[in-house]
């Protein structure tokens, strides 16, 4: 505030129209000086989207600031390209552009504390690219941008024998609904690289990439061939492994002859054999209940012949909890909301720690944690957390020397390596980007498998036996296990979270409700 000297001679009588002339100027500069210093904050991250599926773009002004009478809009790239518009205390969908038309939806209960967010639905792969949100009133304009990206995981391969090329047997595998561009790659049973005998990736009406790939398999590659099919930006792969006897490889078998002329009968034989083998496995799985991960190698379907695929997501998670250890909760390293329980083995919130005020969304960034007495420098360690019902959370890894202050963004890149749910329906994350996790099954209780020396942390849902994700990264120091059982959003659940082994019964994740359906 300026001073002004006054004096008694100052003190003489002055006109009332020129001290409502002052008083109003003095109002002005002080309304006009927050203004100055108001921001409007979008995602501070890259924002990656599944294809088919929903995103939010969630906006805020801050400080906060009611912005029921201010324009909002969103839009892609520049601001005449209008994705969702609101003016007047109402919504314009007649301004949108006509690629998101009856595609958003405004959710505006906070609008009053200045805190918005445009829901997105129906994801394509032409949905990739910058956005947007800006706020205008008389005196206030301000926009934040942002990038989104679009992925797609494709559907499983579809396997064909062609039939003898080239001294060797062809092996045909088609995939679709792709994006961006997969990567493929067919190894031999030693994991040496098999150049295609022919590859083509094209675009569908969708704006998604069908794979179409194929390779001869010669007799030096026997036992087994493999071909996996990665996304690279949502860091996941599709892995098959083909068995096929040395008998119908061509050389000198004796049987050579005799199976030449029932060759072309064989393709539907074994794909129909396979599929009955597939489907004995299934079920037996279902019967023992624990869906735990592909079949054994060793199997046979007749006494000449073995062609068979399985997926190989889940092949670590039998040999990971073997490497079982007991982990328990540091109470020194706890934020002081966190509340540890006395064994040292479960974790809850004690209320909502000190934050933003009503309306102002909370960030992925503080710092509410508590790590694990135990330090991995090197080895194999496996432990389960029952996470319940609970709606937000996360778990993983970090390195025991990272700072835990509240700006440390929680990424690969400044020692955190974790798996986290948002809002009880959104799993996802951040390497270092924020890939969001489609889990078909919600885990009552995860798996968290570390291999030190190989640079692997992997998530496991107990629930269903799946492999949910895996991180790939050389740790540069001593690992300590992370809990992050966030502020409870007064759901029915506030289920803490609990390193099993303790006081959490085995058959604690069984209810109906988080079986896997059957197709």
């Amino acid at each position: 505030m300026v001073d002004f000297p006054v004096s008694l001679d100052s003190l003489k009588p002055v006109s009332l129209t020129s001290s409502l002339v002052f008083l109003m100027h003095l109002l002005l500069l002080q309304h006009g000086e927050p203004s100055s210093e108001v921001k409007v904050l979008g995602p501070d991250h890259l924002i990656l989207a599944i294809v088919g599926e929903e995103v939010e773009f969630p906006c805020h002004l801050w400080p906060q600031l009611d912005a029921q009478q201010m324009e909002i809009r969103w839009f892609r790239s520049h601001t005449s390209d209008v994705v969702h518009l609101y003016r007047e205390q109402r919504e314009l969908p007649g301004r949108q552009m006509q690629a998101f038309r009856n595609r958003t939806k405004l959710v505006k209960d906070d609008i009053a504390y200045g805190s918005v967010v445009l829901q997105l639905h129906s994801i394509v792969p032409s949905d990739k690219g910058m956005y947007g949100c800006r706020f205008l009133s008389d005196n206030f304009s301000g926009e934040a941008l942002w990038e989104l990206e679009v992925a797609r995981l494709g559907s499983d391969p579809h396997l064909s024998l062609e039939g003898f090329q080239e001294g060797g047997i062809q092996l045909r595998l088609r995939s679709s609904g792709w994006y961006p561009k997969p990567k493929a790659q067919w190894r031999d049973h030693q994991g040496q690289c098999l150049p295609p005998e022919f590859e083509a990736i094209v675009w569908d009406a969708q704006g998604l990439f069908s794979l179409e790939t194929s390779v001869v398999v010669r007799a030096g590659a026997l036992s087994n061939v493999s071909l996996s099919i990665q996304n690279l930006l949502l860091g996941q792969k599709k892995e098959f492994v083909v068995q096929i006897a040395d008998v119908f490889l061509p050389g000198a078998s004796p049987w050579k002859g005799a199976f030449f002329g029932t060759l072309a009968a064989l393709p539907p034989l074994l794909l129909v054999l396979a599929a009955l083998a597939l489907g004995l496995l299934q079920k037996q799985r279902r019967r023992r209940g624990t869906g735990a991960g592909p079949p054994e190698r060793q199997g046979s379907l007749g006494s000449d012949v073995l062609i068979s695929c399985f997926p190989l997501v889940a092949s670590d998670w039998r040999r990971a909890e073997g490497q079982a250890v007991d982990v328990t909760l540091d109470p020194a390293s706890a934020h002081p909301s966190l509340e540890v329980s006395a064994d040292g083995k479960s974790v809850c919130s004690r209320g909502a720690p000190p934050g933003p005020a009503p309306g102002h969304p909370q960030r992925f960034s503080e710092q509410t944690c508590v790590l694990s007495l135990e330090r991995f420098s090197a080895g194999r360690h496996y432990w389960e957390v029952h996470v319940g019902r609970r709606s937000r959370w996360f778990l993983g890894a970090c390195l025991a020397a990272v700072p835990r202050a509240g700006s440390v963004r929680l990424s690969p890149a400044t020692g955190y390596w974790v798996l986290g749910l948002w809002n009880g329906c959104e799993y996802f994350v951040l390497a270092p980007h924020r890939v969001a996790l489609p889990l078909r099954v919600p885990p009552r209780r995860l798996g968290v498998f570390l291999d030190h020396e190989a640079g692997q942390l992997s998530f496991f849902n107990v629930s269903d036996g799946s492999h949910i994700f895996s991180f790939h990264d050389t740790f540069s120091g001593a690992l300590c296990a992370y809990f992050r059982p966030r502020a409870h959003d007064g759901g029915e659940h506030p289920d803490p979270l609990t390193i099993l082994g303790t006081s959490v019964p085995e058959g604690n994740d069984s209810d109906a409700w988080l079986q896997p359906y059957e197709p």
